[in-house]
């Protein structure tokens, strides 16, 4: 194992550490984590837009909905959406810079959504799933990558991505979906929509790969050892996790 994959490792294990502590807490705990990735999120989406000058605007602006999400405000509601819609008003008309407004959507959507799921009867096991799903399709997707290879889904955007790999990431999000189905209740459509989201997931990675490579940089942020920036191991919980919440708000 090399230095710089057991960098990744240790890095990795701790993250997931504290993402499980924190979804087990709740409440304010997660809220404070949640509001803090927030605005690390919105920082290095500013870099990533050509729009590090407007850095510091764009954080002060998403503290107004962050704060209403607080479970002593608003909490995930219709205020809190129409808060984050604002601030991509403001960005837009203030900065001129549609990339770095959209920036709000981004960032607000998925933590949003995560504060959703943590609310519901059984929260933690939902809240749990949406972002596990997420860590099981990185895991088999790099596995069966490394085992398989074969042809690349989009060289120029994501040229270590494989055809193998995406199908392994969603596998590994259906075992994932399928233990969690029969050994916490989770359930069944949802663990049967685990391997569509192993998908929205990995589509989510492939998006901040083309803002990376438009902007001209190998990581969103350097924050994390061995791993880049907050951007770069939440860019598929960025995609899958609001559609997660949408499935469980739907019963579908």
């Amino acid at each position: 194992m090399t230095p710089e994959l057991v960098q990744r490792t240790i890095a990795g294990i701790f993250l997931i550490f504290v993402a499980a502590l924190e979804l087990w807490l709740g409440g304010n705990a997660l809220w404070v984590l949640a509001t803090l990735i927030g605005l690390l999120m919105i920082g290095e989406w500013a870099g990533l837009t050509n729009a590090q000058h407007h850095r510091r605007l764009a954080q002060y602006a998403l503290c107004v909905p962050l704060a209403l999400l607080s479970p002593l405000a608003a909490g995930p509601s219709l205020i809190v959406a129409v808060a984050f819609l604002g601030v991509f008003l403001v960005l837009l008309f203030g900065t001129r810079n549609i990339w770095l407004a959209s920036g709000a959507i981004y960032v607000g959507l998925p933590i949003s959504a995560l504060l959703w799921l943590r609310m519901q009867d059984g929260g933690l096991l939902l809240a749990f799933w949406g972002l596990s799903l997420v860590w099981a399709t990185d895991i088999g997707a790099y596995f069966a990558g490394r085992s398989f290879g074969g042809p690349k889904v989009a060289p120029k955007i994501s040229p270590n991505k494989t055809w193998s790999g995406l199908i392994g990431g969603m596998v590994g999000a259906l075992l994932l979906g399928g233990a969690l189905c029969s050994y916490a209740d989770l359930p069944l459509h949802l663990a049967l929509a685990s391997p569509a989201l192993a998908v929205i997931a990995q589509a989510g990675d492939f998006f901040e790969s083309w803002m990376k490579r438009r902007a001209g940089v190998k990581d969103s942020g350097a924050l994390i050892p061995g791993h880049g920036g907050v951007l770069d191991r939440l860019d598929g919980v960025v995609t899958a996790l609001p559609v997660a919440a949408l499935l469980v708000g739907l019963g579908a």
